[in-house]
């Protein structure tokens, strides 16, 4: 069993996203997340950070927007689990990607100090096969 599953979530959510566009410079993604619909634009990523742009859509417009205009879907459960005045994001993937745990940490800059549970393993902020725009081409199953 994964040390991380010993912890209690304080919510786990099932997410539903896939890619209108995917490039080094920017990604634009839909996404269904529990009975809401969004639609993100990430910028290339400087650093272990990058800017980010979310908008809440009509869940029925996120579904259309998947089904019409995406490549291949990224399913997971997010487990919010609190940690030491830090939420992290533990993303269980299914599917293609099925058996992949990713552990994320949002801060406030990249020289912000946190405590790391022991049930998080190695850091792959900066290896790119782990981003989900990758994920979605080419799948853990893959690898």
């Amino acid at each position: 069993m994964e040390l991380w599953k010993a912890e209690k979530p304080h919510r786990s959510i099932e997410i539903k996203q896939a890619y209108i566009f995917s490039d080094e410079n920017k990604t634009i993604r839909v996404r269904t997340s529990d009975e809401k619909g969004y639609i993100t634009i990430k910028g290339k990523s400087v650093g272990a950070s990058r800017l980010e742009f979310e908008y809440e859509i009509p869940i029925t417009d996120a579904a259309a927007l998947i089904k019409n205009f995406c490549f291949e879907t990224i399913e997971k459960t997010r487990h919010l689990i609190k940690y030491k005045n830090h939420l992290w994001e533990v993303d269980e993937f299914k599917g293609k990607n099925k058996g992949l745990i990713i552990a994320e940490i949002e801060l406030e800059s990249e020289s912000e100090l946190y405590d790391k549970p022991i049930w998080v393993g190695e850091n792959v902020t900066f290896e790119q096969k782990y981003f989900n725009s990758n994920l979605s081409k080419n799948p853990f199953s893959n690898w």
